[in-house]
């Protein structure tokens, strides 16, 4: 049985509950299936070696999932070739793909978990009451290991950018170290 967590974020005041454990830095990223725009599958496998960020949003037709969406997708051009952004939501994959090409976003991958919700429990975001996701941002290492964690409290309230992408850095940073230790 899937744990819950009562009251663990809003929206407009109203308490909400998330399923799933949830995940905590320094813990290994925990896998998920997802489906690609094409409906191919996608899992964390998928992205290895690669520093994530796991943008994660209710709807992409909503304001500051656009501007989330959005925002995260102008940071990805300035970002290394080594980093990944990810915007995971409910939407179905024609939804994401029709709002990609209307946006000009091909910097940013989405990717749905609207069949089984995979994403969704496996990292504690899976509203409840809506069977959406909650807005939430995670940053994992190209070796794993979760970076950087927020679930927003209101789900209508944006992500901390800022301390997103500086977990990016940290990220990329701690990778060079490595790479020249060898």
């Amino acid at each position: 049985m899937t744990e819950e967590r009562k009251d663990a974020v809003t929206i407009q005041g109203n308490p909400l509950t998330l399923l799933g454990k949830g995940v905590s830095v320094g813990e290994a990223a925990p896998d998920f299936c997802v489906l690609a725009n094409d409906l191919s599958q996608r899992t964390l496998a998928d992205y290895k070696g690669k520093v994530l960020v796991l943008s994660v949003v209710p709807s992409l037709d909503t304001p500051v999932c656009d501007m989330q969406t959005r925002r995260f997708n102008a940071e990805a051009a300035k970002l290394s070739d080594k980093v990944r952004i990810l915007t995971i939501s409910c939407d179905l994959p024609f939804a994401q793909a029709r709002w990609c090409g209307a946006a000009g976003a091909e910097s940013v991958e989405t990717l749905s978990d609207h069949r089984d919700l995979s994403f969704g429990t496996a990292y504690g975001v899976a509203i409840k009451e809506l069977r959406l996701l909650s807005r939430a941002v995670f940053v994992v290492c190209a070796n794993g290991v979760i970076a950087y964690e927020q679930i927003v409290n209101e789900v209508t309230h944006s992500v901390d950018f800022d301390a997103a992408l500086a977990a990016v850095k940290a990220c990329l940073d701690n990778g060079r170290l490595e790479e020249s230790a060898h």
